[in-house]
């Protein structure tokens, strides 16, 4: 299987090198001792944190997109962090996606510089833009079947494929009458499938690895789409978190949704993250209402917010190892972590 490590191992750049700043949380031993259920803060402090991304073999390395600060990388389940910023020209990270081969392989996508590579576990970027004709990225997916196949949803751009690692983009956009892509989500199953989250309200859903496009129209109108997430044990169960609507639900590959907010008391959704090991447990994070439980498939949320002293919450990760694990990025607050 071809990833986005061996596709790009050959090429070579000179890294502009960054002080590393470390910002230090709790110890190991006090986020062990956590109370359970109860969230903690992990820093980095008073960081805006728009993306988290868990490396899946090693789930106590994680990363976190800020706003202006970069990288942060934790190799301690998030007690401590450091910046990771060597050849990352733009600082404001919107997005990433970590090679599920070679996890030592991660992309960034930055609000203006486009794509960021780094095959070294982050020690060091270099910008992945040719033929990328919008670098406003605010989304990105891998095939988790073929990890040299990257996507890049772009702010007013559309979406961009690679089929070589990065090393070459072309916009995929046939049928894509919204080109604001906030969200992108692959069919672990059937990665040929594809779903695109604009800024109008619509899902957009191509069933041959981009190639075309087709909007699905019974989507309710609901504000921008900020998150997708698939179930990954049954993967025509699809959910969009909007702006204005809350959660939407479909159980038939997106050919019809139902609004699934009971409990939900925050109408803004910007973060989606479902239990791999128990796929009717999901987690909705909201703007001003916190991090949302449901364990019935979203029919009934509740709100699981102790401990939790930013209630806008940008993004959500599970440790895929340890299901009960949960961390959240906040606006402003840094990162949480919560034991179940």
């Amino acid at each position: 299987m071809t990833s986005v490590l061996s596709a790009l191992l050959s090429r070579s750049w000179r890294a502009l090198l960054i002080p590393i700043v470390v910002i230090l949380g709790p110890t190991s031993a006090g986020v062990a001792a956590a109370q359970s259920g109860t969230w903690i803060s992990n820093g980095p402090e008073g960081g805006t944190i728009n993306a988290l991304a868990i490396d899946p073999k090693t789930p106590s390395t994680l990363y976190a997109g800020t706003s202006g600060g970069g990288v942060f990388q934790s190799t301690d389940g998030g007690a401590s962090w450091r910046a990771i910023n060597s050849g990352l020209t733009d600082t404001i990270i919107k997005a990433l996606a970590i090679d599920p081969v070679s996890p030592s392989a991660l992309c960034a996508g930055a609000s203006m510089g486009g794509v960021f590579l780094s095959t070294d576990g982050g020690a060091s970027w270099s910008a992945i833009n040719t033929g990328l004709t919008s670098t406003y990225i605010f989304a990105l997916a891998i095939d988790p079947q073929t990890p040299s196949t990257l996507y890049a949803g772009a702010s007013c751009g559309g979406v961009f494929q690679s089929t070589d690692g990065g090393a070459n983009w072309g916009a995929i956009n046939t049928g894509l009458t919204k080109p604001c892509v906030g969200a992108l989500a692959v069919d672990p199953q059937t990665p040929s499938i594809l779903y695109a989250g604009t800024y109008g309200g619509d899902v957009f859903q191509s069933t041959d690895a981009g190639s075309s496009w087709r909007a699905i129209n019974t989507v309710p109108t609901a504000g921008n789409v900020r998150a997708l997430a698939i179930d990954p044990q049954a993967s025509s169960t699809l959910y969009a978190g909007t702006s204005g609507g809350g959660v939407f639900q479909s159980t038939d590959g997106a050919t019809s949704w139902r609004a699934i907010n009971g409990g939900l008391t925050a109408s803004e959704v910007r973060a989606l993250a479902i239990d791999p090991q128990a796929s009717s447990t999901r987690y909705a994070g909201t703007s001003r209402g916190g991090v949302f439980k449901s364990t019935d498939w979203g029919a009934n949320w509740t709100a699981i917010n102790t401990g939790l002293t930013n209630t806008t919450v940008f993004s959500l990760a599970i440790d895929a190892h340890t299901p009960g694990t949960l961390y959240a990025g906040t606006s402003g607050g840094g990162a949480f972590v919560l034991h179940q």
